[in-house]
């Protein structure tokens, strides 16, 4: 029934500007509409919202996640603008904490400024 339909993904943000600097001038997504309900960007065709939750509490997993080409590129790059990316015990992460999958897939995660969970994703080869 949906499998024609456009998706919006959303995501939970205590402060729409703290979010807009991070998710616009940092992300480098373009705004595509405000209001005060929420700040719409474009995430490479689909719509990502989001969205005020004034006493909203991250949860620990993935909420949103990003696959690149060339993950090394990718994070150097962020780390350049002042991305941090997470470490988690138990895991074994290279010198730039990628994860490598069983099936070969890499992963790297890194926090938004309300702490969502956001990750690279890079398949097997």
């Amino acid at each position: 029934m949906l499998e024609t339909a456009r998706f919006t993904a959303f995501i939970p943000v205590r402060d729409i500007d703290v979010a807009r600097a991070f998710y616009v001038s940092t992300l480098g997504l373009t705004v595509t509409d405000e209001s005060p309900f929420a700040l719409s960007v474009d995430a490479n065709g689909t719509p990502l919202r989001l969205t005020p939750v004034p006493d909203f509490e991250p949860q620990t997993f993935t909420i949103a996640g990003w696959q690149v080409a060339d993950m090394a590129t990718a994070i150097d790059a962020l780390i350049e603008l002042g991305v941090k990316f997470n470490r988690y015990d138990g895991m074994d992460q290279n010198e730039r904490a990628i994860w490598e999958a069983p099936g070969g897939g890499l992963v790297a995660w890194f926090s938004d400024p309300d702490g969502n969970t956001l990750s690279l994703s890079s398949p097997g080869a």
